[in-house]
C-alpha cells in the first residue's frame, strides 16, 4: 500500500483517506499544516493511481489498512478520518475494529445505498470512460465537484490513471455501500460526522443513520457547503478540527 507520510515518529497519529477518484492530495494541505505536532499518514486507497493495487471491496480496503495500523502503527491511531469512499472506508475499519482509533472523523459519507445511480454506472462508464483524459472534460468534471483551482492538475494526474475497471468498481462499491450497525454499537472511538449544507439529500440522510447507529456520535452541518469542501477547500479549517479532538 502506497502511503505519504508527514511529520516524525512518536507524534500523536493522524490517518485520512481521500475520496474516490482523488488521491493523497485530497488532506496534503491538512498533512503540512499538522505535520509540526502530529505524524500524518494518507494512504492512497485501492484502485487509485499510484495504489498498485485494483480495487475490490470497501471491506477488503479497510482490512488491508487495519493489517497496515497493526503492523507499522502499533495498532491504534488517535485520529482516522475519510472524505466520501475513504469515509465509508473508515466506517467499515470501525465495524470491524471498533478499538482502532481514539477519533474517527467522517466526511461526506453516503450510507443509503443509491440503487438507481449503482445501476446505471456501467453504462454511464461504458460510453464516457474515454473522455477522462480530455482536458475539456476533466475541467467539467472538477467544476462540478467543487474542488478548489489549484488542485486541478493532480485531479487531471491521476484521475486519468485511474482504470476503467477500478473506477467502475469502486463507484458500484460506493453507491451500494450501508452501515454494519449491529458491529458500530460496539464502536469505542469518539466519531465526528461532517456533512455540507449543500450536499444531496442521500448524504445529508446518510449522516443522521450515522449518528443514530454509533454511540455517542456528533454531527455538524457546515454551512453553504458542498460535497468534500471541508478537507478540500477549507484545509485549515479541517485541520484546526482534528487538533481541538486531541486537546480536549
Amino acid at each position: 500500500m502506497k502511503t505519504a507520510e508527514y511529520g516524525k515518529s512518536g507524534l500523536p497519529t493522524v490517518v485520512l483517506l481521500h475520496g474516490g477518484g482523488l488521491s493523497c492530495w485530497n488532506h496534503r494541505e491538512a498533512a503540512e499544516d499538522l505535520a509540526a505536532d502530529h505524524r500524518v499518514i494518507l494512504p492512497v486507497l485501492d484502485g487509485h493511481a499510484g495504489s498498485g493495487r485494483p480495487f475490490t471491496s470497501i471491506e477488503d480496503n479497510a482490512a488491508e489498512i487495519i493489517e497496515f495500523i497493526d503492523r507499522e502503527l502499533g495498532g491504534r491511531v488517535d485520529v482516522l478520518g475519510g472524505l466520501s469512499l475513504g469515509a465509508q472506508t473508515v466506517l467499515e475499519m470501525l465495524s470491524q475494529r471498533g478499538e482502532i482509533c481514539r477519533h474517527a472523523v467522517i466526511e461526506s459519507a453516503a450510507v443509503i445505498p443509491q440503487k438507481l445511480t449503482n445501476a446505471l454506472i456501467g453504462p454511464a462508464f461504458g460510453s464516457s470512460y474515454g473522455l477522462i483524459k480530455q482536458r475539456w472534460f476533466a475541467r467539467l468534471q472538477f467544476k462540478s465537484l467543487k474542488i478548489k483551482e489549484d488542485l486541478f492538475e493532480d485531479y487531471y494526474r491521476d484521475s486519468c490513471a485511474i482504470t476503467k475497471q477500478d473506477l467502475t468498481a469502486f463507484m458500484k462499491a460506493s453507491t451500494s455501500y450501508s452501515l454494519k450497525e449491529e458491529a458500530l454499537r460496539s464502536c469505542r472511538a469518539r466519531v465526528h460526522v461532517y456533512a455540507g449544507e449543500k450536499e444531496i439529500r442521500t448524504v445529508r440522510r446518510s449522516a443522521q443513520a450515522i449518528v443514530g447507529a454509533v454511540p455517542g456520535a456528533e454531527l455538524t452541518v457546515l454551512p453553504g457547503l458542498y460535497h468534500g469542501e471541508f478537507s478540500l477547500n477549507h484545509a485549515r479549517e479541517f485541520a484546526a478540527a482534528l487538533r481541538s479532538f486531541l486537546q480536549s
